[in-house]
């Protein structure tokens, strides 16, 4: 299995590096058209050469989903990813729509509980059955007891943030921590 955290810093702490195609060379502004036509044609709507917050939410059907992505790669903080940062979007879906369909063993296009408990369990996390609930109750947009793709990505990504917030308080590596309330409020606005 593909660790969790090497897939999310994996994409996250290294720049999206260009793809090498055999009939297009190196993927880059001038040629993301030709690599992403359709797609890209559909999600950029005013041509500008950066995909925005909200045409890249557009494309997702989950707003905060969207939002996360490209805050992880708008290098630049200009509220949207140009087609360069686009191609590290892609890939992080991409690697991230073929664990969630590995999970989804049902292929009915959303994961439950079992599935999500399986796929956090597969990235090394050890949680109760309680909180897998608790999981679901946030994540799940649709109240069906199952998250989308999406929710999922967004489901994977706090959860990640959360934990790297605990570690840093976590100092002896015991999984327990001593905080006050404002460093705990803190801990959880550096990841909302």
């Amino acid at each position: 299995h593909v660790g969790f955290r090497n897939l999310i810093y994996r994409s996250w702490e290294q720049k999206p590096q260009p793809k090498q195609s055999a009939v297009e060379g190196k993927v880059n502004g001038a040629n993301l058209w030709i690599f992403f036509p359709p797609f890209l044609s559909r999600v950029d709507k005013d041509r500008s050469g950066v995909i925005s917050d909200s045409e890249l939410q557009q494309a997702l059907s989950n707003a905060v989903s969207a939002s996360l992505l490209s805050a992880m790669f708008d290098r630049e903080n200009k509220g949207g990813v140009n087609f360069n940062e686009f191609a590290g979007v892609w890939k992080y879906i991409t690697d991230w729509q073929n664990i969630f369909r590995t999970y989804d063993r049902d292929n009915s296009g959303f994961i439950d509980r079992n599935e999500l408990k399986q796929a956090l369990t597969g990235f090394g996390y050890r949680l109760s059955d309680q909180f897998y609930g608790t999981l679901i109750e946030k994540f799940d947009r649709q109240r069906k007891g199952q998250v989308a793709f999406d929710d999922f990505i967004q489901c994977c990504i706090v959860l990640q943030r959360l934990t790297d917030v605990f570690r840093r308080y976590d100092t002896d590596q015991d999984g327990w921590i001593h905080v006050s309330y404002e460093q705990y409020l803190s801990m959880v606005f550096n990841v909302v």
